[in-house]
């Protein structure tokens, strides 16, 4: 069995490594959150020219059809350097929503749109009934929704008229706004500017329900294990990479005379955070297993690979800044980019707490039915 990226899947790496790296600063990303509400990183077209939203996609609706393991890859790259892209919001939660839940028609007509990164997609999935679904209109409030400044189109969980939660398509481009759909915008203070964290104020604004969603609360649990495995690569990218910066500073920096990585009580931090992000990154690939092969172990591997990337990231951030002693504090350095990262990251698909519930319930129904037990839990 082979628990490594075959060739053509580090090519991929390496080349997205590689570019980034050139294209994607730190300073770059520090520019950024001071921007005007609604600028897309001039990143983003670059992303797009290399035709990374299109990886997962299949060629059918426009896209490569590579697959979930190249996807994954490319979002280690993109966490590595804090990418300040909608990268997360379009391709793992809208993308996903409609190539697994959207008609036909929805598919051909919103997916090569998202694959060429002429769409930009969101995801509002937090409290259903905040927001009401009438006769083909919305009307509430979705927050927060991550990317909702810069969205074109919005897939939002609503209740209808009969108190049945729904998944619905919302157009938010200028031919739908011009035709009448009301919808506000309002950008919610966020630890990560980056990201344009929105609340968005729906008032009768046209909705269309995804077409092939049936219980919108099972569609909803699905997307966000499929989100959470990919997410999980994009936390571990953002936690090797403050090690790596913690490692050069602690062997360079002295103190008495002395380098400050030769002190016991700091070699056991960096070890710490390197078990940490080891144990993360197999739960990730066992994640990226699961949902590369359409495995019933989908929902356990997705709530393990959260959880450990949750806590390597908050980890390897935190002591990270902690090491770089009281210049890690400092707008000048770039711990406290990956620090509000990895906070934000925390919390965007629901919080550690949600996700360490949901895997004791499903380990404990599993365990209940021995035809379902997963391999590792009947070897346990």
């Amino acid at each position: 069995m082979n628990f490594a990226f075959n060739e053509d899947q580090l090519l991929i790496k390496n080349d997205a490594r590689r570019f980034l790296s050139d294209r994607c600063s730190m300073d770059m990303v520090r520019d950024y959150q001071d921007v005007k509400v609604g600028e897309v990183s001039p990143l983003w077209q670059e992303i797009i020219e290399l035709g990374w939203m299109g990886v997962a996609i299949p060629e059918s609706y426009g896209g490569l059809g590579m697959g979930y393991l190249e996807l994954c890859v490319l979002a280690e790259e993109l966490g590595r350097v804090s990418a300040p892209v909608p990268f997360s919001s379009s391709i793992y939660l809208a993308a996903e929503a409609l190539l697994q839940y959207g008609s036909e028609e929805q598919k051909q007509t919103y997916l090569p749109r998202l694959a060429c990164g002429e769409l930009i997609g969101a995801v509002g999935f937090n409290d259903p009934g905040s927001v009401t679904l009438h006769e083909g209109t919305i009307s509430g409030i979705k927050r927060p929704v991550a990317h909702g400044a810069l969205a074109d189109i919005t897939i939002i969980s609503a209740v209808d008229k009969n108190g049945q939660a729904v998944l619905v398509l919302v157009d938010l481009t200028e031919d739908s706004v011009a035709s009448g759909a009301r919808c506000k915008r309002k950008l919610l203070n966020s630890v990560d500017p980056s990201v344009s964290n929105a609340e968005l104020i729906f008032d009768q604004c046209a909705a269309v329900n995804l077409g092939a969603c049936n219980d919108s609360l099972d569609a909803i649990d699905d997307l966000l294990n499929r989100a959470a495995v990919i997410l999980a690569f994009e936390q571990i990218g953002g936690a090797d990479r403050c090690l790596e910066l913690t490692v050069e500073h602690v062997k360079e920096r002295k103190t008495f005379g002395r380098v400050v990585g030769s002190y016991q009580s700091v070699k056991h931090k960096l070890a710490k955070m390197y078990a940490h992000n080891e144990l993360a990154r197999s739960n990730a690939y066992y994640g990226a297993w699961a949902l590369a092969s359409g495995s019933d172990e989908l929902g356990i591997a997705a709530s393990t690979a959260r959880i450990s990337a949750i806590d390597c990231f908050e980890y390897a951030s935190r002591e990270g800044l902690h090491l770089h002693g009281g210049m890690g504090y400092t707008w000048e350095l770039d711990c406290h980019l990956y620090l509000k990262r990895s906070r934000d990251l925390s919390l965007r698909l629901r919080s550690s707490r949600y996700w360490k519930e949901k895997l004791v319930a499903l380990t404990l129904e599993a365990a209940n039915k021995p035809e379902t037990v997963p391999t590792w839990l009947a070897n346990a």
